[in-house]
């Protein structure tokens, strides 16, 4: 296949399809564009400023947030668009999906973030959801029931506008050591309600990508029996090696990520290009991979430790 749109080639990735050319790259979020485009992120950005505007400023400001994505885009070959409206409600999602359609068309894929899932608690919830999960486990089953029913049902309504391809499913369940809740646990109280809403927007239309930071090997079989097309991040830091999940699941799902973010922020030149050729070397293989960090370029993070695995990535990440 030749001349395939960025949209196109990611899709592919995430069935597992073979192709030639480039392996597909993305990150789940991109916060130094004001490094890069002297612009604040659009995550980033006041609410309380945007209830102040005219209608005209809003205009002006949903343009400057579809550029901001576009450019970075564009200037890291990006495939894939993971959109944050700003502010997030689905009257400016619809708006900001059509922008960046009509000013790319069919280029990349977007997605949005999607999970309706139990994720790690805060810290000062950590203890109270801990003894629900005891004291009243039907409720708490009750609401991750009724979380996963809402999320659909939005879902439907983002179907109805078009112009979305996925979800990015990004409840993190996982510490470095290992999930928050037991394999067990995690079966009950997690992995029914992750498999009907990644079914729910399946039947829809929609890729799914399930996230998560850490050790998640003690529920890889539980987050692959669930079916998203895709895991993300792979993360070493915890203890993840792409090779491991590759050998494990890579013939059922798409693999993303394992490029070591720690090296990024503090290890040498060489360290950070050794992880990002082990990345590639590991997941490429058969297909169903792309290249990504193992969490996202997020703020502080060395620029030149990102493009430096990008010169690693357009060397040696290409199916021939």
């Amino acid at each position: 296949m030749t001349n395939l749109t960025s949209k196109e080639k990611f899709s592919l990735a995430l069935e597992r399809k073979a192709f030639k050319g480039r392996v597909p790259h993305f990150e789940l979020v991109f916060f130094l564009t004001m490094e890069v485009l002297g612009k604040v992120h659009p995550s980033h950005r006041n609410y309380h400023q945007w209830l102040q505007m005219s209608e005209t400023e809003k205009q002006l400001h949903r343009e400057d947030i579809a550029d901001i994505f576009i450019d970075i885009a564009e200037k890291y070959d990006h495939d894939a668009i993971f959109l944050h409206p700003n502010p997030g409600t689905l009257e400016e999602l619809f708006r900001l999906i059509d922008i960046i359609r009509d000013k790319t068309g069919d280029q990349y894929f977007l997605m949005i973030h999607g999970d309706a899932t139990y994720s790690v608690p805060g810290g000062d919830h950590m203890q109270e959801f801990s003894y629900r999960l005891v004291d009243e486990p039907g409720k708490v089953k009750d609401e991750a029931e009724n979380k996963v029913d809402d999320a659909l049902q939005r879902a439907e309504k983002i179907a109805d506008h078009g112009g979305l391809d996925g979800f990015a499913l990004c409840a993190d369940y996982c510490f470095n050591d290992g999930p928050f809740l037991s394999p067990d646990m995690f079966s009950e109280f997690i992995f029914p309600y992750l498999k009907k809403l990644i079914s729910g927007y399946r039947d829809l239309g929609f890729y799914t990508i399930k996230h998560s930071d850490g050790n998640i090997m003690p529920i890889l079989d539980q987050l692959v029996d669930a079916q998203p097309h895709a895991l993300h991040s792979l993360d070493p830091q915890g203890g993840v090696d792409i090779a491991e999940v590759k050998e494990k699941a890579g013939n059922k799902v798409c693999l993303i990520g394992n490029v070591n973010c720690g090296l990024m922020q503090d290890g040498t030149d060489e360290e950070i290009i050794e992880s990002a050729r082990y990345a590639l070397q590991k997941g490429m293989p058969g297909g169903g991979y792309i290249f990504s960090t193992s969490n996202c370029v997020y703020t502080g993070m060395p620029l030149s430790s990102y493009e430096l695995i990008l010169e690693v990535w357009k060397k040696e990440g290409i199916y021939t």
